[in-house]
């Protein structure tokens, strides 16, 4: 680790629907947040058969946790993928390519993590009983890496206590987070484990 980049907390989450494990950091340089992660699992293929399959991921933000960058690779059933992110000022770029569908996005939400639940959570600033009203995340599908844009809203219910919901409500879950913001509880789907500060 260079001397300019200091961990602020690393921690470990088990997944609630199946087999998984993500070791993870939240780290700080000068003016960025920096997010990284492993992640062990099962992965359904499309024969159904599910595959020992990891990812790892490094999501770059600045001061004001508003995505600039994002490296994402999941190895699964033989095959390796790659996405690499570039965000500008609402404009996202994968593999050095346009995606116009999470244009006007600021946040990026890895479908297999609960790590990126904190960017929102963190930029927004919501004071107790405020919503976020509908903000569109630029959503990382695994294992095939799509990149798409998920509506979503965050509501604060209590101290370090958030009702997550997505698809115009379709989907709905509470979130408990830590002091830095991260994810302690995600109903149903991840719960920490273990972790150090």
């Amino acid at each position: 680790m260079t001397p300019d980049l200091q961990l602020v907390r690393a921690g470990l989450w088990q997944w609630g629907k199946g087999t998984g494990l993500e070791r993870f950091e939240l780290l700080q340089r000068k003016d960025e947040w920096i997010l990284r992660g492993t992640i062990i699992t099962l992965s359904d293929r499309s024969a159904g058969q599910p595959a020992p399959a990891e990812a790892r991921y490094e999501v770059i933000c600045d001061g004001d946790w508003r995505t600039r960058k994002a490296t994402i690779s999941v190895r699964a059933a033989g095959e390796e993928r790659t996405l690499q992110i570039i965000a500008e000022d609402g404009i996202w770029y994968e593999n050095g390519v346009l995606n116009q569908a999470v244009s006007g996005s600021v946040d990026i939400d890895l479908g297999w993590s609960p790590s990126t639940n904190t960017l929102p959570i963190r930029r927004l600033h919501l004071k107790v009983g405020e919503a976020s009203g509908e903000i569109t995340a630029a959503w990382v599908q695994f294992p095939d890496l799509k990149l798409q844009p998920l509506r979503q809203q965050y509501l604060y219910l209590s101290e370090r206590q958030y009702r997550y919901s997505s698809r115009g409500g379709a989907f709905v879950a509470q979130i408990s987070v830590d002091d830095d913001g991260l994810v302690v509880d995600y109903e149903g789907f991840w719960r920490r484990v273990g972790e150090t500060k």
